[in-house]
């Protein structure tokens, strides 16, 4: 008898996050003053990879991607390594160093991001051993910010459709994340993939894009229908189980079977959020859990949901996170915001 494959892989973008606070942004060749330096983990597999080691120490995860053979490859490998993650899939380049963001941070809270692309721009699905990988699901993020997964395929679609392709003939359900890029071929690059996702985990921009819609009214409020319809088109894409839409002030899920579920998002106060870095990883990795072990759609919006909450309290992409425990208590002591749009 086969054994049951358990826990979940996280394949993608691994980034170093050097965030600069500075006093003011400069002008063109004028001086600005750094007021501090801190370094953090950011990119899908370590923000997804430890908000889940968080939420449940004894789920069994993996990581798959690259790292330059650089200081910042070290730090984010003994991050991965400390959270209990088998890092054995993660190569090392030998010549583009790791991928990260310079993040100049102002005293009011906005950021400006400088990114390097480095190592996550090598990595295909020549550096992952498939028959190796002994999960139940693979989180791949992010589309539109892999080089070599985005690329065109012999078959007329995209490398990364290919590969997930690959993973379900391995028996390994598959889940897709994107990154927000206004100027990217959304209709090139994503929808190949559609039909080889088993969750579609993205936020409203992201699902909003893929077809063309707008997520929001022109008032700036959610635009429900929008969006809806942007799940259901990406359903019948080939979304084979489930499409989930995040945003600030609400989510949305839309199964196989054609029910659709919606919540608003926790009314927090404004003085307890201290940034919103890793918010939609957060929720990825809520979601994640909530799939992984079986719950409703109901519970799996709230309980992702409470997730994001927990990583707005902390200024970086994971240390805001919390235990199962901890995070079922806050959805279920903390009221959420009052809905400004119809669910249906």
């Amino acid at each position: 008898m086969q054994r049951q494959k358990t826990g979940i892989a996280l394949l993608g973008n691994i980034v170093t996050d050097l965030v600069k606070r500075i006093d003011a942004y400069p002008d063109k060749g004028m001086l600005s003053n750094i007021l501090s330096v801190s370094r953090a983990v950011g990119g899908s597999v370590p923000n997804v990879g430890i908000d889940l080691s968080r939420i449940d120490p004894q789920l069994p995860l993996y990581g798959a991607g690259r790292v330059g053979d650089d200081d910042n490859g070290r730090f984010v490998l003994e991050k991965l390594k400390a959270c209990g993650m088998d890092v054995s899939q993660i190569s090392v380049s030998p010549t583009a160093p790791t991928s990260f963001s310079d993040v100049m941070s102002l005293p009011s809270g906005e950021r400006t991001f400088f990114h390097m692309r480095g190592a996550n721009a090598e990595l295909s699905p020549g550096h992952i051993d498939l028959d190796a990988l002994d999960c139940r699901i693979l989180h791949a993020g992010y589309i539109l910010l892999l080089d070599q997964f985005d690329a065109e395929s012999s078959c007329g679609g995209t490398v990364m459709a290919d590969f997930l392709r690959d993973v379900q003939a391995h028996g390994i359900e598959t889940s897709v994340d994107m990154v927000s890029d206004a100027s990217a071929d959304y209709g090139r690059i994503a929808k190949p993939s559609l039909k080889y996702t088993d969750y579609f985990i993205v936020n409203e921009i992201e699902c909003c894009e893929l077809w063309s819609l707008n997520p929001r009214r022109t008032d700036g409020a959610l635009d429900a229908a929008s969006i809806r319809a942007a799940m259901e088109r990406s359903l019948h894409a080939g979304v084979r189980k489930k499409v989930i839409v995040h945003a600030s002030e609400a989510c949305f899920c839309l199964s196989r079977d054609g029910s659709f579920t919606a919540r608003t998002s926790l009314e927090l106060a404004p003085e307890a959020i201290r940034g919103s870095v890793g918010a939609g990883d957060a929720f990825a990795a809520g979601a994640l859990h909530a799939i992984y072990n079986g719950k409703s759609d109901e519970y799996l919006l709230e309980f992702a949901s409470a997730a994001a909450a927990c990583s707005l309290f902390c200024e970086n992409a994971v240390d805001g996170m919390r235990s199962k425990e901890e995070i079922e208590d806050l959805m279920q002591t903390t009221a959420r915001k009052k809905p400004t749009f119809h669910f249906d």
